[in-house]
């Protein structure tokens, strides 16, 4: 099977979205597929095993502010063009935020059999334009549509159809690395958005440590803010070091504020066994389902006593850990990768 990944999103850039539909591609090549893989500014083909993967460009991507984060998207209508060519020879498109322009609405409007997945919990006003834009309900009624989450399907009007939900993935097996705990570091991972919570996080830090005064927190992705003790900010980090950090790390914090329809970095800590505390948004707790302590979003008071009682207890930071391994093991690639080629079959059929 030619199968026609898109991506709105640049795939040269860190991303949730970005990385999904990434490692789709590479296990789908893994299984025997030809792959297409579309995103802004580049695109790959890569034919199977053995086969190098060629790159071409796909349009410039700009940054654009939405959904209280920033994207990195093409607006360049020459892209129409080029996406469109790259895809006439596939069997099935499988577009992943098919309404994000410019690569999102060329990925679902080939006319060949599609699979479109939605990421995002949209705002009300996006749940209303899905609902009275003229001609989109019988649009979509000839389209495959699945979702990340209970939450991101939520804005999907029920006269679209079925919804299927399949969760994003990781493999799992590659974050159970042998790395000691350093039993007080606690592990953030995130861009400087603002949904993203690190600020609740850095005001319940003093109170942490006043608490646990040898903690340290290991704050990977966002750049480097205002000095503290016991914080180390590294920037954006490799997927080694990544999962090195996690593996050594006693308490995972997701303290995110709002605009989350998954959690990916979730599956990552609990995979490498980390005790996690986070937000009550309800993608988390779907995420999570038991295997987490949830506190009230943008609480750093409440946030500081959590992660005190988490940190400051060594056999129940290890039960949290265990439970979200254990939990971890949902989410990983052969099942998502089966559930998908199941959706390209409904298509094709």
């Amino acid at each position: 099977m030619r199968v026609g990944l898109v991506c709105p999103y640049d795939i040269g850039r860190p991303g949730g979205v970005q990385q999904l539909t990434g490692e789709l591609a590479e296990h789908l090549i893994a299984t025997g597929d030809e792959v297409v893989f579309i995103g802004a500014g580049k695109t790959w083909f890569h034919g199977g095993p053995g086969v190098d993967q060629v790159t071409v460009p796909a349009g410039r991507a700009i940054s654009v502010k939405a959904n209280r984060s920033v994207a990195a998207l093409t607006l360049n209508p020459t892209s129409w063009r080029r996406v469109s060519q790259t895809l006439e020879e596939v069997d099935v498109v499988h577009v992943h935020e098919p309404f994000i322009p410019l690569v999102g609405w060329i990925g679902l409007s080939t006319g060949k059999p599609t699979v479109a997945t939605f990421h995002a919990d949209p705002p009300m006003w996006v749940h209303r334009l899905y609902r009275h834009t003229p001609g989109l309900a019988r649009k979509m009624r000839r389209t495959v549509i699945s979702a990340v989450s209970p939450t991101a399907a939520r804005a999907i009007p029920g006269d679209w159809g079925q919804v299927t939900i399949i969760p994003n993935a990781v493999d799992v097996a590659s974050y159970d690395l042998p790395t000691g705990r350093i039993e007080r570091r606690v592990a953030f991972l995130g861009r400087n958005d603002l949904r993203k919570g690190l600020s609740v996080l850095l005001e319940a830090w003093p109170v942490i440590r006043d608490s646990l005064p040898d903690a340290q927190l290991m704050v990977m992705g966002a750049d480097e803010g205002v000095p503290m003790p016991g914080v180390s900010f590294l920037g954006p980090v490799s997927g080694g070091e990544k999962k090195r950090l996690l593996s050594s790390s006693r308490v995972y914090v997701a303290p995110n504020l709002g605009g989350e329809s998954f959690g990916i970095v979730l599956v990552e800590a609990m995979a490498s066994g980390c005790a996690v505390i986070a937000s009550d948004l309800p993608a988390f707790v779907d995420v999570a389902d038991g295997a987490a302590v949830h506190v009230p979003a943008g609480d750093a008071g409440a946030l500081a006593d959590a992660v005190i009682g988490v940190l400051g207890d060594e056999e129940r930071s290890a039960r949290l850990g265990e439970a979200a391994r254990r939990r971890a093991s949902a989410f990983d690639w052969p099942e998502v990768v089966a559930g998908y080629r199941q959706l390209y079959r409904r298509a094709l059929s």
